[in-house]
C-alpha cells in the first residue's frame, strides 16, 4: 500500500496539483483509514508519512493525521468511496472563485466529469462545514471543489481519484484559455473548422 501512496503522491506533485507540503490522500480499509501525515510532502512520501486511524473513533496516532481527516471521514461515511485525494489545482481553484460549478468544454473533461460542483464554507481547511458540504456533492460526482481551497476526488483506488483530479485541472486550464480567447475568437475558430469539414 505504501508504494501506491508514494507513486500517486509523486505524480500529484509533478503534475503541479499540489505544492511542496499541500494536499492529502487516504484509503478506507473497512472501519479503518490510512491517511497521509499532517504536513507531509506528498512528492517524497516515506512509510512514516502514513497514519492509520479509525473511521469512527480516534486512536493514539490521530494527532499525526492530516488536518483534513474530518473531511475524509465524512466522505467515507456518506459515499461508497474507498480512496480520497485532495489537491490544490491552480486553474480549477481560480474558477471556483467565480462560479458555482466548473463545466468542462473539452471532450475528455465533458465525458469523465460532466459538471464539477463548487461548495462554499467560511472555514475551509479541515472544517466541520467542509465535512458537511463535500460528502453531499460527492454522492453524485467524482470530484468537487471547495471554493478558493481545492478539489476533493473519490474513487475505488487512489489512481482513480488521481485520474479525475488531473482531468479536472486539464479541463479547467482549457476552459480558462477559452475564456481568455473570448467568444468571438472561439466562434471564428468553429466557423473555420466547419468550412474545413465541408471540403
Amino acid at each position: 500500500m505504501y508504494e501506491q501512496f508514494r507513486d500517486i503522491g509523486r505524480d500529484l506533485f509533478l503534475a503541479g496539483l499540489i505544492t511542496s507540503h499541500g494536499g492529502n490522500m487516504s484509503v478506507r480499509l473497512g472501519d479503518r483509514i490510512v491517511i497521509t501525515r499532517r504536513g507531509a510532502m506528498l512528492g517524497r512520501l516515506g512509510p512514516e508519512d502514513l497514519v492509520e486511524t479509525g473511521l469512527e473513533r480516534d486512536d493514539a496516532m490521530v494527532t499525526l493525521a492530516s488536518t483534513e481527516l474530518v473531511v475524509h471521514r465524512a466522505i467515507y461515511r456518506a459515499t461508497s468511496a474507498l480512496a480520497v485525494v485532495h489537491t490544490h489545482p491552480a486553474h480549477a481553484t481560480a474558477l471556483s472563485l467565480v462560479g458555482d460549478a466548473v463545466v468542462p468544454v473539452d471532450s475528455e473533461g465533458s465525458y469523465l466529469l460532466r459538471r464539477v460542483p463548487v461548495v462554499s464554507a467560511a472555514d475551509t481547511v479541515g472544517s466541520d462545514a467542509a465535512a458537511r458540504l463535500l460528502p453531499a456533492a460527492l454522492r453524485d460526482h467524482r470530484i468537487a471543489l471547495l471554493r478558493g481551497h481545492g478539489a476533493f476526488a473519490v474513487g475505488e483506488l487512489l489512481e482513480e481519484a488521481y485520474m479525475v483530479s488531473s482531468t479536472l485541472e486539464a479541463s479547467a486550464h482549457i476552459l480558462y484559455l477559452v475564456q481568455t480567447l473570448g467568444e468571438d475568437r472561439v466562434r471564428e475558430y468553429r466557423d473555420r473548422a466547419d468550412q474545413y469539414d465541408r471540403w
